[in-house]
């Protein structure tokens, strides 16, 4: 594959920049601002994609069933005009990330990730001490009035002004938990290429306790699960690696064995260990929204209501469906619910099929069961396990959060499903689940 050109990189950067960054956008330049910034960068990526003469049959079909289906879902939609933005919306990503997955190599993908994801942390700290030394209050997003609101709820401000009191801080992206998960998708890449020996060491341990201490900042319990979880992958996927025959079928069964213990063991223990998570034992309120979400998804539980990706507060179902402490919110908290509720169980099983085959491709890249097969020929180890712990980070979330439906989680699911499925010889290719 030919390396991308500085263009290119330059763009693949402000790509993953809008894509993770989209609160910042919006609260920066207002809505139409960032509607504006989107298109120009979609634009700009379909242009590249025709200039580099992307073969559509390259990219996995189970992407393309999922997102016709979604997009069909139009003509049943309760809420058909909503469908067609989150539908466009949903496309819209899908083509940035064919362009990363298809105009970078795996190598590059990696580099201008990390670039993107530099940006965004140091730029987060820095705005978090600019507001508790210089401004002193919280910030609320610029082009927002709320001057009819009697309290403003803490959800609403894009800085708290926590920095120093010891609370949670938000970032530029205006939410502790998107920061959180962004700093530990940055961690993987930061330590893979760290031991992969690629760019300065120096660097890479500074913006490795960048990433560690935003985690700890932001105080995230999905994202501390999650890091656990990836680090208990990347052990085991270290441990395969170095196996072979009936030792590695030993290693596999030895793994589904904790795994099936792990899971018990914290259902057994949940109340203790939301003790020590600092969380309520509804889960922060998030099982009297997916009581709601589930109550409203059963009564189309095969096509759902139609796709719409993030909730559009202005029409029914949505509007006022979840109202908590003032916020309306705008995600079921569980990716799987979310599609259960706008594609009902068909789009949950096609879902599923494009998530499992990422996650099973990702899984032969990162113990190289045929490193050639998974076009990742310039990437050394752990590099070629970034995919998998990226993806595993990203499923975790998907329990808590619906993240993954949107932006950044799916152009990064779209992007692994891609990749792992290409061979490096072109003349090759052929659509893959």
């Amino acid at each position: 594959m030919r390396a991308a050109t500085n263009y290119q990189r330059a763009l693949a950067v402000l790509s993953f920049g809008v894509l993770a960054a989209g609160d910042f956008w919006r609260y920066l330049l207002s809505w139409w601002g960032w509607g504006a910034l989107a298109v120009l960068v979609v634009t700009l990526a379909v242009v590249e994609l025709v200039r580099a003469r992307v073969e559509i049959r390259r990219l996995p079909f189970t992407l393309f069933a999922f997102l016709a289906f979604a997009a069909v879902s139009i003509a049943w939609s309760a809420y058909p005009g909503a469908s067609a933005l989150g539908v466009l919306a949903t496309l819209a990503t899908a083509t940035l990330a064919a362009f990363l997955a298809t105009c970078l190599s795996w190598g590059e993908v990696l580099e201008t990730f990390s670039d993107a994801v530099r940006w965004i942390l140091g730029l987060s700290l820095l705005f978090e001490l600019l507001v508790a030394v210089v401004i002193r209050r919280p910030v609320l997003p610029f082009w927002v009035d709320y001057s009819e609101l009697e309290k403003i709820p803490a959800a609403y401000y894009w800085s708290r002004n926590l920095l120093f009191e010891g609370g949670r801080i938000q970032g530029i992206v205006g939410n502790a938990n998107l920061l959180a998960m962004i700093a530990l998708l940055g961690l993987v890449v930061f330590v893979a290429r760290l031991v992969a020996r690629k760019g300065s060491p120096l660097w890479a341990w500074f913006w490795i306790a960048v990433a560690v201490a935003s985690i700890a900042l932001t105080r995230s319990s999905t994202v501390l699960v999650a890091t656990v979880v990836v680090v208990l992958v990347a052990v085991f996927v270290l441990v395969v690696r170095r196996t072979s025959g009936r030792a590695r079928m030993v290693v596999f069964a030895s793994g589904a064995v904790l795994a099936v213990a792990s899971v018990i063991g914290a259902v057994l223990a949940r109340a203790h260990l939301l003790a020590l998570l600092g969380k309520s034992s509804d889960l922060t309120n998030r099982l009297e929204i997916w009581q709601k979400v589930g109550e409203l998804a059963v009564q189309r539980p095969v096509a759902g209501w139609g796709w719409v990706s993030y909730w559009v507060p202005w029409v029914e179902p949505f509007d006022g469906l979840v109202v908590i402490k003032g916020v309306q919110y705008l995600q079921a908290h569980n990716a799987w619910l979310d599609v259960f509720l706008q594609l009902g169980g068909l789009g949950v099983a096609l879902f599923a099929l494009l998530v499992l085959g990422a996650l099973l491709r990702s899984w032969g890249m990162a113990v190289e069961a045929d490193r050639i097969r998974y076009y990742a020929a310039e990437l050394r180890w752990p590099e070629t396990a970034a995919p998998l712990l990226l993806l595993v980070a990203l499923l975790v979330q998907s329990l808590a959060e619906s993240r993954l439906l949107i932006e950044l989680g799916f152009a990064l699911l779209v992007i692994i499903a891609a990749k792992t499925g290409w061979r490096d010889d072109e003349s090759t290719a052929r659509p893959v689940g």
